[in-house]
């Protein structure tokens, strides 16, 4: 009997010492239970503690097993007390919050730099985990250019500093770029230092615009201008590059810390043998690439265009162009200028008509003189010659020589030469 009232006794003592947590008050649980959506724990209390999994992390898709295990120690802070039911409710990442907000005060007031995992992209910017708190980079803040799609950064860890925290409005306020800017304003004094006008060098294509490409240099953009991506005329980078692409350029100029590049080699320069392959009174094909009021353009070859003015497009009047050819459209053309400082070819089909008239004309004459050969009546050998009148031809022959040779002027007159007719040919075409 003495022992029973011993041993009463004892679990009076001990539920006595047994204190009831209150709200807001910190406690040390020990685990005896891990389940999927909360963890048990004893924290020497008249009932245990219950730690939901939404109150352990913020991290939705965190796996409680993997996060604790049975007989691990976890400081949480009371949420609730209900005595009617026996449940204590307790939190472990407003604990950690309040160490995690201390720790913000201190990084922001120190300008340290923190590591955090991306969360998620959203419209404004990005949610970031650093610990058990939340940071939020603006996109202005993301990068030091203007990134359009923001879920590539997505569960990747990325560095930034503090520049606003406020607790009361759970304001906590990051910046990457400014990171971004310092370390590539250190990379492009390295590059700098190691990089000269005529070099070659690697980069990748940052960025397109309507007027060139940005290249990343490792260090430091070049602008490669849409006049410098090749010999030949180029309407749209987009054309020719996409973002991410690797590239081989020239270092073209360098201006304090502005670097122009170039594709355009003397190796690959299409006007190096020019002088001899488009030489004057050569005759070319090329295809017909754009088309103005004053002519059109025919590309010979990639970066050598030359011009086939509007007056020289055919014999007869052309009004525009566009009414007789078509971008694309083969022409065979003869070359009647080449300048080689100033790149600039003029083209005639004008003049390669001229010459095929005048060939024609020089045939058919030519068929004509031996279609009166063959046509005149032969003599035979055997015919007897009449013996003329001396007398006579002596007193007549002048006159009649006279009367023949005037008439052969007149006919000559009367009858334009070849070059006659082909000179006026011309001129009622440049009339025209």
């Amino acid at each position: 009997m003495s022992e029973e009232k011993s041993f009463k006794e004892l679990l009076e003592e001990e539920e006595a010492n047994v204190k009831q947590p209150h709200k807001g008050e910190v406690v040390e649980g020990i685990v005896i239970d891990v389940k999927d959506n909360e963890i048990i724990l004893n924290i020497k209390a008249k009932s245990d503690g219950i730690l939901m999994k939404n109150e352990y992390s913020n991290n939705p898709d965190v796996v409680l097993q993997d996060e604790v295990k049975v007989g691990d120690k976890l400081t949480v802070k009371v949420v609730s007390v209900n005595d009617s039911e026996g449940q204590i409710m307790v939190t472990y990442k407003r604990l950690q919050q309040d160490k995690i907000n201390k720790r913000f005060l201190e990084a922001f007031e120190n300008k340290e730099i923190l590591t955090g995992t991306v969360a998620q992209a959203l419209k404004g910017g990005l949610s970031v985990i650093y610990g058990e708190g939340r940071v939020f980079i603006p996109a202005s803040l993301v990068s030091d250019i203007y990134e359009r799609d923001l879920t590539k950064y997505e569960n990747q860890e990325i560095q930034f500093v503090l520049t606003e925290v406020d607790l009361h409005k759970r304001r906590v306020i990051g910046d990457r770029k400014q990171l971004i800017v310092e370390e590539r304003k250190k990379q492009q004094e390295e590059l700098l230092s190691r990089i000269d006008k005529g070099m070659m060098v690697e980069g990748t294509v940052k960025n397109l615009t309507d007027f060139g490409a940005f290249i990343d240099l490792g260090g430091a953009d070049g602008l490669l201008h849409i006049s410098e991506m090749s010999w030949g005329r180029v309407d749209d980078p987009k054309k020719l590059f996409k973002v991410g692409d690797k590239v081989t350029v020239k270092i073209k100029d360098i201006n304090d810390t502005k670097i122009a590049l170039t594709m355009k080699l003397d190796e690959n320069n299409p006007w190096k043998d020019a002088a001899e392959k488009y030489a004057v009174g050569n005759v070319i094909t090329g295809k017909v690439a754009r088309m103005t009021d004053f002519g059109a353009f025919i590309e010979l070859e990639e970066g050598i265009d030359a011009l086939l003015h509007v007056s020289q497009i055919a014999i007869s009047h052309v009004e525009k162009p566009s009414d007789v050819l078509k971008v694309g459209q083969e022409v065979t053309a003869k070359i009647v200028d080449f300048n080689e400082d100033t790149k600039k070819i003029s083209l005639s089909v004008k003049s390669l008509e001229i010459e095929k008239q005048r060939a024609e004309e020089a045939k058919a004459r030519a068929e004509a003189a031996e279609a009166a050969d063959d046509n005149a009546a032969p003599v035979p050998e055997d015919a007897p010659v009449d013996e003329p009148d001396t007398a006579s031809v002596s007193d007549e022959a002048p006159a009649d020589v006279d009367s023949s040779s005037e008439d052969t002027a007149e006919n000559q007159e009367e009858t334009p030469s070849a070059d006659e007719t082909a000179e006026d040919a011309s001129d009622e075409s440049a009339d025209e």
